[in-house]
């Protein structure tokens, strides 16, 4: 799973917490569009729609709203073509089941990932 080490600074939500890639939508983006976007501001990466499945939950920050989750795969040469943006201290590709017992990932993250994929993986 790719993941990245979040900013460790004062009023930073989960600050030097492990975090997903994904962000605010802008304009009138669809979600879809907005990771898409997301995933290559942050790592570079330029994936065609039909690589994501997406699901929708109430959002931590302001639950009236909703968030998505995506997932995807990434091939051995997507990996290798990373290139980090500046947010957050770095990044790594992370077993699923390590992110969801690493006591610094994003609590609310887990839960999204146990509900969305419940088999362990």
């Amino acid at each position: 799973m790719l993941t990245y080490l979040r900013d460790d600074r004062v009023g930073l939500p989960f600050p030097g917490h492990w975090d997903l890639p994904g962000g605010g939508r802008e304009g009138s983006e669809t979600p879809l569009d907005c990771a898409l976007r997301e995933l290559h501001e942050e790592f570079g990466l330029r994936l065609p729609p039909d690589r994501l499945r997406g699901r929708t939950f109430p959002s931590h920050a302001a639950p009236p709203m909703i968030s998505w989750l995506f997932a995807g795969t990434l091939t051995a040469d997507e990996i290798a073509a990373i290139r980090f943006g500046d947010e957050g201290q770095h990044w790594r590709m992370m077993p699923v089941a390590e992110y969801l017992a690493h006591p610094r990932a994003v609590p609310h993250f887990c839960d999204w990932i146990r509900a969305s994929w419940p088999a362990p993986p």
